[in-house]
């Protein structure tokens, strides 16, 4: 029996009618974070963006590598995962990036990944790929607004601590 959700009084919050299982609050939790990062929406709360990264991402056994693709006026055209790795890297592949970002004439990207390990604090190897991309990008006029790497224990911005 799948479990449906049913809206509640206040904007955002949900009421769920029976009780679930792990599992199903995980598939309900994973429903509601790709619904906040469908197409048109606008990225007018990154704190929510980066948690619904977050749900999707963490519990990965291995790394994987993705983006979000956004349009001129920063509404989201789409999330797509372009790479999966082993348990501690992914190859990320720039002409791969950018050639996704130039198909769906996004105008800007967040780049995402996960650490299985569950620490999200950025490798030099993080920093050496997202400084390849950003110059990448930037040659077709793509902005990079940010690279967020997710894990069980939180999130990291590149963004936020000043790394683009």
């Amino acid at each position: 029996m799948t479990t449906q959700l049913i809206a509640g009084e206040l904007p955002g919050t949900y009421v769920v009618p029976e009780a679930v299982t792990d599992s199903e609050l995980m598939r309900l939790a994973n429903l509601l974070a790709r619904r906040r990062l469908k197409r048109g929406r606008p990225l007018s709360n990154l704190d929510a963006v980066i948690s619904s990264l977050q749900t999707l991402l963490m519990d990965y056994e291995r790394e994987v590598f993705g983006m979000i693709l956004l349009d001129n006026r920063h509404r989201i055209i789409e999330f797509v995962e372009l790479f999966m790795g082993s348990i501690n890297s992914a190859s990320v592949y720039p002409r791969e990036v950018v050639k996704k970002a130039l198909l769906q004439n996004a105008a800007a990207v967040i780049l995402v990944h996960n650490h299985p390990s569950g620490d999200p604090d950025p490798s030099q190897a993080d920093r050496d790929i997202t400084n390849r991309l950003q110059e990448a990008l930037s040659i077709v006029e793509v902005r990079l607004l940010d690279h967020v790497v997710v894990g069980v224990e939180g999130t990291v911005s590149f963004a936020e601590r000043g790394m683009l």
